[in-house]
């Protein structure tokens, strides 16, 4: 059993920067893929981006070049640095965690990221 925590959403002006984190419990953070989803209110969740064991990262094309996912094993933690934020960006971020990139298991509560214009 996996718990997410998610941290560091806010309300930031359109332009700025945010960082979230999300720290993990358990002894085997290192074998587990890391994403980071967002919900917006009407819409449906998407994948924002991923990181695997390994190191190999994954951005949604409305994302790149603006967010940067990382992970730091010895933490249990992984992070989802946000710049250039849009208002289009607002939305609960939640981090998710599984065997695979393409099988998320365990889910945080979410956090909420509000960009104002």
């Amino acid at each position: 059993q996996v718990q997410l925590v998610e941290s560091g959403g806010g309300l930031v002006q359109a332009g700025g920067s945010l960082r979230l984190s999300c720290a993990a419990s358990g002894r085997t953070f290192s074998s587990y893929s890391m994403g980071w989803f967002r919900q917006a209110p009407g819409k449906e969740r998407e994948l924002v981006s991923l990181i695997t064991q390994s190191g190999n990262r994954g951005y949604a094309d409305s994302v790149k070049g603006r967010f940067t996912i990382s992970r730091d094993n010895a933490k249990n933690t992984v992070y989802l640095e946000m710049n250039s934020l849009k208002p289009e960006d607002t939305a609960v971020y939640y981090c998710a965690a599984g065997p695979k990139s393409s099988t998320w298991t365990y889910w945080g509560q979410g956090t909420q990221v509000t960009v104002s214009s």
